[in-house]
């Protein structure tokens, strides 16, 4: 990094000024953040089958993982069969969540589904220090239903409990998912942000190829599993 990658230094006065015209936009995409979220409060839902998954315990009904709440957040964990190190992203992503059970004062519960059998799930579990609670759709078409199927890519899914029915009321993937981490939350904040070669920044700015400043599941195993 050489002294041209550094932002212009000026006085207090115009730097204020700067922040304040920043402010505007901010201050807009919050708005418009809200208007989405209500927009998101009025979506329709379908209903769901009563599917059965695999939990530590064995079998579990999809109605049975909301615990007894009404809402239910579903991480679908990218899954590769026979690979030691399952997907990067994934597994930096989930490692995020270690207190979830603030969502109880919402009615709520978050969990991760993935493909493959819960015996290595669980292990791989284990294995990279995950602090949330896993079931498996190897036996069920609930993955491929809502978007995550076999071999196939993550994605967010939101359900509600009407009784003993289930619907489902909101899918995301890809940057959909960036909001619901903290990470590029804080990383954009930061005078380099992400420093990702698609990413639009000053001339000079250290930039990479996307995705290698990630930590991989080796890391993710290294800081957060037994041996940490």
């Amino acid at each position: 990094m050489t002294a041209q990658a550094l932002p212009h230094v000026v006085d207090a006065e115009t730097w204020q000024r700067h922040l304040d015209d920043l402010r505007v936009r901010e201050k807009a995409a919050t708005r418009e953040l809200d208007a989405i979220a209500a927009q998101r409060r009025r979506m329709p839902m379908v209903e769901m089958p009563d599917y059965t998954l695999e939990g530590e315990k064995g079998p579990v009904r999809l109605l049975d993982i909301f615990d007894g709440k009404s809402q239910l957040i579903v991480y679908n964990h990218m899954w590769f069969p026979g690979e030691q190190w399952q997907c990067d992203g994934c597994t930096g992503l989930t490692s995020q969540f270690t207190r979830p059970d603030f969502l109880d004062a919402y009615d709520a519960r978050f969990v991760i589904v993935t493909q493959g059998p819960i015996d290595e799930a669980l292990a791989y579990k284990h294995k990279v220090g995950n602090k949330m609670t896993w079931y498996s759709t190897a036996n069920s078409p609930f993955g491929a239903d809502v978007d995550a199927p076999p071999n196939g890519g993550f994605a967010f899914n939101v359900f509600l409990r009407d009784g003993d029915t289930v619907y489902r009321t909101w899918h995301t993937t890809g940057r959909g998912a960036e909001q619901l981490t903290h990470t590029f939350a804080l990383i954009d904040v930061l005078p380099y942000g992400r420093q990702e070669e698609w990413q639009d920044s000053p001339e000079g700015w250290p930039q990479s190829p996307t995705y290698s400043r990630w930590p991989s599941s080796q890391e993710i195993a290294t800081r957060y599993g037994p041996n940490a």
